[in-house]
């Protein structure tokens, strides 16, 4: 009552006035509050983070009203502004995903730790992911702003991340080649160890064959033990080859496994879609064909995909698997292939 009269007596010019202002300073404050700076070193999915926002839920939302504004429809220039996506509409996410309760897994790392279910897409499938080399094999090895980087690091820090998203969607999940302390890492320049074990922990043997065979057993093994459910295996490589040869990702799958085959199609289309979404500009190269002659594509029995994400000596391959944010698109769009290949 008393806001009434005070209104009243400002007068009806005044009282319009007011009412304008009320009206507008809401937007005013929103939309100065949505536009940030991006820093050296910033990518989409950290500066979404630093600002408060799930990257996860709004990624595709940032790149599409920022798409004027990106280097190669995926990366950030530093000192320019970019919109985050609306305040009120992240916060209603925010509100939605804390009211499900996560599950910590410790191989992700302290940050990564928590998997806030996302759907039941994927509920109880059973997903093997195996990361390329590891233990006293780096893989593919060379330098990068004069640091050694090798083949395993990366290949590993994918898989940790594809593992977060499948378990998102409510899928079971077996990390076979595991580093008691590196989980999910946000660095540019992943340090090199040989700590890596083979599930549970075993010791990964020095010898080629030993190493692939010793997956083999492990995968063939557990697949054995969830006779019955759908079961898919997905391995992870860094090709290495000439510095001049800049490649897409590449799809493998067994000559004779249909499921193998459609898993390797359904993560490529979503690759295709990807790329034309996001770079317009540029063709997608990557394919999917059989490799029967690979020893895990041969050996295993689950359908599985064998997946070659770069050339870790090229240089534009390099800034595919350097930039912790194309790592974790890496990620999510093998895990929309991932969900693809289930729902067809």
């Amino acid at each position: 009552m008393n806001f009434k009269i005070r209104l009243f007596k400002l007068g009806v010019k005044n009282v319009l006035f007011f009412l304008v202002f009320l009206a507008i300073l809401p937007l005013c404050a929103q939309n100065s509050a949505n536009l940030v700076i991006a820093e050296k070193g910033d990518g989409i999915y950290s500066l979404l983070r630093k600002q408060g926002v799930n990257p996860y839920e709004t990624y595709e939302e940032f790149v599409s009203i920022n798409a004027h504004n990106l280097r190669d429809s995926i990366h950030l220039y530093e000192g320019r502004s970019y919109q985050i996506p609306s305040v009120e509409q992240n916060l209603k996410v925010e509100t939605e995903t804390k009211s499900v309760a996560g599950v910590s897994y410790e191989i992700f790392g302290k940050k990564y730790a928590e998997v806030i279910p996302q759907s039941t897409k994927l509920k109880n499938n059973v997903y093997y992911l195996v990361s390329g080399h590891g233990g006293p094999d780096p893989g593919a090895m060379t330098t990068y702003v004069g640091k050694s980087i090798s083949e395993d690091e990366y290949a590993y820090d994918v898989t940790l991340r594809l593992a977060r998203e499948l378990l998102s969607h409510g899928a079971i999940v077996y990390i076979i080649i595991r580093d008691p302390d590196d989980g999910i890492r946000d660095e540019r320049i992943l340090e090199i160890d040989h700590d890596e074990v083979a599930y549970p922990n075993e010791e990964i043997p020095l010898n080629q064959v030993a190493r692939l065979k010793q997956r083999v057993e492990i995968v063939n093994k557990l697949y054995k033990e969830h006779k019955g459910k759908y079961q898919r295996l997905i391995v992870t490589h860094v090709d290495s080859r000439s510095k001049g040869q800049n490649i897409d990702v590449f799809f493998y799958h067994h000559e004779d496994s249909k499921n193998g085959k459609k898993l390797a199609e359904s993560i490529h289309k979503t690759f295709e879609a990807k790329y034309k979404q996001y770079q317009p500009n540029r063709v997608y190269s990557g394919t999917f064909e059989d490799r029967t002659a690979l020893y895990l594509v041969r050996k295993t029995h689950p359908a599985m995909t064998f997946i070659e994400i770069g050339n870790i000596t090229n240089e534009k391959d390099q800034r595919r698997i350097i930039d912790p944010d194309n790592r974790q698109a890496l990620a999510k769009w093998i895990s929309e292939g991932v969900i693809l290949d289930y729902e067809n």
